[in-house]
């Protein structure tokens, strides 16, 4: 008896769940965003045009200049942006561009993270760079963006010896960045 109490409440559970969630909805489902585009007859690609415009502020041939290379090739492009330069140097370039980010945040997370930083001028703006003591080859350097928000370039070879200066690279891209790529 105990049993078929038990039995009938989960079976009225069970039911009482599956209608109370179910509801009649008029109308054609339509994909987020579809029934704007519908009733233009278009989709609005002018809103996407310059939307990963940041991985193009420098050219592959800056990138694999600055950095001691003789080709750059983009190998992702998104919310950061990276190369790999290859030639007489070999190296990953990354860049980034928080469009909301403040160099003060950017610097406290670097010490945060146990990086060495230093002020710098680069362009005649403040800037810092940020260097992690495990990996003595890989420098980072942040500065200001002139719009807003903060760049970002990191540069880490791909072989194991050490740069004589590793943050002349990274340096040299916010160069050429802060001065309109010239």
């Amino acid at each position: 008896m105990k049993r078929l109490f038990t039995l009938m409440a989960v079976l009225v559970l069970v039911l009482g769940l599956g209608t109370a969630c179910a509801r009649d909805i008029d109308g054609e489902p339509v994909a987020v965003g579809a029934a704007d585009n519908e009733q233009k007859g278009n989709v609005d690609t002018d809103q996407y045009d310059k939307l990963l415009l940041e991985c193009e502020v420098l050219s592959t041939a800056q990138i694999a200049q600055a950095v001691g290379g003789s080709v750059a090739r983009g190998t992702f492009n998104g919310a950061i942006c990276r190369w790999l330069v290859e030639g007489a140097t070999s190296a990953s370039v990354t860049f980034n561009w928080f469009e909301w980010g403040d160099p003060n945040v950017e610097k406290q997370t670097a010490k945060k993270l146990g990086y060495e930083t230093e002020n710098i001028k680069v362009a005649s703006q403040a800037a810092f760079t940020q260097r992690d003591p495990k990996r003595p080859a890989v420098c980072g350097v942040t500065a200001r963006a002139p719009s807003r928000g903060v760049f970002t370039w990191w540069v880490e070879p791909r072989t194991a010896a050490v740069p004589a200066d590793p943050c002349a690279a990274p340096i040299k891209l916010m160069e050429l960045l802060l001065s309109g790529g010239q």
